[in-house]
């Protein structure tokens, strides 16, 4: 995001006071920005341990196949091979499974996707291990794969689990309400994949004890060690994972298929193991979003106000189950979007495949039926001849309102707001059709295309995500603050992954403590645990956490000091590391009052429970909301049917701002990874495999593809049961730019766009049409 349009988007707000230089509202860089920009920062790749042995692993090239056999007896007597192992070297649990418990370390009998694990070698070169590994000898029969997750519901069973993962069916109103007029469509969601910009690494060390411990970029360290310990046939105790090296994350960061290995080798050996996964190894091991279909029938009244949403919404979940429940629980809720829909019938199913296996990446669920329901938006405009931001505007909803799961809208929603912002920006300036601006053409400077075959759309998109876990998910973090010396140390178990947390934290406590050197400690499951960093739980549940660790060093800070004045705490303020009372009698500082003592506390936070949907999809299953709307500017060549998004105007419900910077960058991180969505990223397969699986193959968005984006509004309603009222920042664009962009390509073409990403002969249409 440019500087001009950082500072544009503020001054349409209240006039601005120069920000804290520390503490919350503050910009405070991340503490390892400077060595993640030089280049030193230590990942996880990085990592080195005295008598190391290199791993690889041997997958499937088949989507669908039985195993006949499996022959290590080549690879075992290659030189430098320390260690084969397979399914039946699994010394506990064979399977496992973050949600659902279904998916083995290594296939026994049969494969079930592309890439799948079958052994595993330990060596002491890496071409000595993936040369090992190459030299397996495995016997397929080779099966028919079920890649239509339409006919995965009457194919053979490909789990004893079944193909259907979870079927929920929303009733909410009158089902045989009817509106004046009916619009319909059919949308198709690609396989999105995360692609991290390091591929999975790790290094397994024996311990003496007989245990093992994991180093990893793992972004949920407590889970990802329970289920390793019991695939080792080990107590949890006697396993440990160190977070190392995490280099970002929008998704499950580490696939424990990459660990368990891993640690498995380390246990054989008796030696240190490391694993750096090859990039193709990368995008066939881990999870992808779910592909989707979605069925759409929008009922409303002549002047566009929605009456009755009717859905069928189908996520393809590939070979296991992983986090689909809790995807599809997600999509079904938000199926209406965040508008006022007094009748809702949806039907949700999550269907297994012998398709790569799909789990949580960011917005999951949200994106796939916001691209469906603005879609149908859009449609309803057309019919009714209504400015598409018009009807948005007649429908939205706002606190008090009802969703159609039947849970009440508590939270600040501010959608009419955040709409009006984008609809009232000023849009950006046409290109000047002269050879000099022909770098502006879709395809830019190279482009093929010729100037009067352009033709400029402007779409709009509203977008809503729930905050933390749902359906009853156990939403607990614990935090440590030490201070001694006039140094506070922060104990915590949420990994920092990019989204901020290590820096809220330090804001944190320079805000209630007026300390000013915070310090963050490392991760590792001999921490309490904070859980998975997903949905905003950090800043929400870790970041309540450490701030109640805070205050009570603060009152234990402050306790003898108001005792000897005869005042309470609370008549005490500490500010710039100096400690005052309301009348002036007492002023000291910080260091001063600790007086070489160390002060710690431990605390934790847990929000308040939700409850799974019951057999309507009726239930209280979200803790919170945050909603988003943005407007997407876009040229496109109708004749080639190349697309260049010239402006995102986003406007998001934030909370408040903890860190203005940190929350920029964390928007015009979700709008680009929303364009990638929309317009290139989609991980092919045929019949099951997947093609081209690397950086060439698979599309992501770069710099020159990323537009303008202007934050036009950032609403700062707090939420009162959400500590210091903040809400999650990078998922509600992530969900709502990729629907903006397909909305501005159908105001360009005249073309209905409804599978995503968009191809270029959904954007051809005949000039002026």
């Amino acid at each position: 995001m440019s500087n001009d349009a950082a500072t544009g988007a503020q001054a349409l707000d209240a006039p601005q006071q120069e920000p804290p230089a520390h503490g919350l509202g503050a910009s405070l860089s991340p503490a390892d920005a400077r060595a993640k920009t030089e280049g030193t920062f230590p990942y996880a790749a990085d990592l080195w341990a005295e008598g190391l042995l290199w791993a690889a692993i041997l997958r499937s090239p088949h989507p669908h196949a039985r195993i006949a056999s499996v022959d290590t007896a080549a690879a075992a007597e290659m030189p430098g091979v320390r260690a084969v192992v397979t399914h039946e070297d699994v010394l506990g649990d064979s399977a496992y499974g973050r949600r659902v418990v279904d998916r083995p370390v290594f296939a026994s009998d049969v494969v079930r996707h592309h890439g799948e694990a079958i052994a595993a070698v330990a060596a002491d070169h890496p071409d000595t291990a993936r040369l090992a590994a190459a030299a397996i000898a495995v016997e397929y029969e080779v099966l028919d794969p079920v890649t239509d997750p339409e006919k995965a519901f009457a194919a053979e069973p490909l789990h004893p689990d079944g193909n259907l993962i979870r079927h929920i069916p929303l009733r909410y109103g009158d089902p045989e309400i009817t509106g004046e007029v009916v619009v319909e469509g059919l949308y198709r969601i690609g396989r999105q994949d995360p692609a991290p910009i390091g591929a999975e690494a790790g290094l397994a060390v024996p311990r003496p004890d007989g245990g093992v411990e994991i180093y990893t970029a793992s972004t949920d360290p407590h889970t990802d060690r329970d289920l390793a310990a019991a695939c080792f046939g080990l107590d949890p105790e006697r396993v440990k994972v160190v977070v190392t090296g995490v280099p970002g994350a929008t998704g499950d960061r580490e696939d424990p298929g990459f660990q368990i290995p891993l640690g498995l080798l380390a246990l054989r050996t008796g030696c240190p193991v490391k694993l750096a996964a090859t990039r193709e190894e990368s995008f066939l091991g881990h999870a992808h979003r779910h592909p989707t279909l979605l069925r759409y029938r929008h009922h409303a009244d002549a002047e566009g106000r929605l009456v009755k949403v009717e859905a069928q919404i189908l996520l393809d979940a590939g070979a296991y189950a992983d986090s689909s429940s809790e995807s599809l629980a997600a999509a079904v809720a938000f199926a209406c979007g965040p508008y006022v829909v007094p009748h809702a019938f949806i039907e949700g199913w999550a269907v297994r495949t012998n398709n790569p296996p799909s789990g949580h990446v960011r917005g999951e669920g949200a994106m796939q039926v916001c691209a469906a329901y603005e879609g149908q938006m859009d449609k309803l405009a057309a019919k009714l001849g209504i400015d598409p931001a018009e009807l948005r505007m007649r429908n939205v909803l706002a606190t008090g309102d009802i969703l159609p799961t039947g849970q009440t809208v508590t939270c600040p929603a501010p959608v009419a707001e955040l709409l009006g912002a984008v609809r009232d920006f000023p849009l950006p300036a046409l290109p000047k059709d002269t050879p000099e601006a022909a770098w502006l053409l879709p395809g830019g400077p190279e482009g093929a295309g010729e100037p009067g075959a352009v033709r400029r759309g402007v779409g709009y998109a509203l977008g809503m995500v729930h905050m933390l876990g749902a359906e009853g998910a156990d939403e607990v973090s614990t935090a440590t603050v030490k201070v001694h010396d006039g140094v506070a140390t922060v104990i915590c178990a949420a990994v920092e992954t990019g989204q901020g947390f290590s820096t809220l934290a330090r804001q944190i406590v320079q805000e209630t403590l007026g300390i000013e050197e915070v310090h963050v400690a490392s991760v590792d499951t001999d921490q309490p645990p904070a859980g998975p960093a997903a949905h905003g739980r950090h800043t929400w549940v870790s970041g309540g956490a450490v701030e109640r660790a805070a205050k009570m060093v603060r009152t234990q800070l402050l306790q003898p000091l108001a005792h000897k004045f005869g005042m309470s705490t609370e008549l005490l303020q500490i500010t710039d590391g100096k400690i005052t009372s309301y009348d002036g009698v007492l002023s000291t500082t910080v260091t001063e009052a600790m007086d070489g003592k160390e002060l710690w506390a431990t605390a934790q936070c847990r929000p308040h429970p939700t409850e799974p949907l019951d057999e309507s999809g009726q239930g209280d299953a979200f803790v919170g909301l945050a909603f988003c709307a943005v407007r997407a500017v876009v040229d496109v060549d109708i004749e080639l049917g190349s697309i260049r998004v010239v402006e995102m105007a986003v406007a998001q419900d934030v909370g408040r701002v903890l860190n203005p910077a940190q929350l920029a960058t964390r928007i015009e991180a979700g709008i680009t990874q929303g364009i990638g969505t929309a317009l290139t990223e989609n991980l092919r397969t045929n019949r099951g495999l997947v093609r081209r699986p690397d950086l060439t193959g698979y599309a992501l968005p770069t710099s020159l593809d990323a537009p303008d984006i202007r934050i036009v509004k950032l609403v700062e309603e707090r939420d009162v049961v959400a500590p210091f009222g903040a809400k999650p920042a990078s998922a509600a664009p992530v969900v709502t730019s990729p629907a903006a962009v397909a909305s501005a390509v159908r105001a360009a073409t005249g073309r209905p766009v409804s599978r995503l990403p968009i191809r270029p002969q959904a954007a051809v249409a005949v000039p002026n049409a």
